[in-house]
């Protein structure tokens, strides 16, 4: 009898080991093939098709702003913009329309340099090129509105000719999300 316990055991013991191995590799694998580039924004913002039981509203109507205070690391693109993209290209693909989407986001701290040309850019990371002004302008073109803190652009000495095309100086970030707010935005918590 304990020669059978144990052998017992032992393939209970090897059918969980291959089947975690299994499932982990299917996992990982699917994962990332899971996700893939939006319709509105290429090569940014990829997405994964979700079955949700949360329901959007036939004719809802998004207005999002968006906070963003850490820069990215020189000459990498920052995650929290490509975050917009995502948004944006989920929604859309899961038919919000794109004219019923309205983004904005607020920019202050470090992340600030992250919305400035490649001259002031450049002169802060080493020689690096800016990694979000592509990404930046489709957003643009797609009628996001991005705000650099006032109050951060004078610590940093960045001018509103530093800044990115299209993107704008406010007064500051709370002055940003309080006039977003009079507008209708909520407010993304992460």
């Amino acid at each position: 009898m304990k020669l059978g316990l144990r052998s017992m055991s032992k393939n209970l013991f090897t059918s969980t080991i291959v089947t975690l191995i299994a499932c982990s590799s299917f996992t990982a694998t699917a994962g990332i093939d899971a996700f893939k580039s939006g319709s509105v924004i290429k090569d940014y913002g990829k997405v994964a098709d979700v079955n949700s039981g949360l329901v959007i509203p036939a004719g809802m109507k998004f207005k999002v702003a968006f906070d963003l205070s850490s820069a990215s690391k020189p000459a990498e693109l920052n995650r929290s913009i490509d975050t917009l993209a995502r948004f944006i290209n989920m929604h859309v693909a899961a038919g919000v329309k794109l004219e019923d989407i309205s983004v904005a986001m607020v920019v202050h701290g470090k992340a600030a340099n992250d919305m400035t040309k490649d001259s002031f850019y450049q002169q802060l990371n080493a020689g690096q090129k800016n990694a979000n002004k592509d990404l930046i302008a489709q957003l643009i073109n797609n009628q996001v509105r991005f705000y650099v803190c006032g109050q951060t652009a004078a610590y940093y000495g960045i001018t509103p000719q530093d800044l990115l095309p299209g993107v704008t100086m406010a007064l500051s970030a709370l002055t940003a999300h309080a006039v977003l707010a009079h507008e209708g935005y909520s407010v993304n918590p992460f």
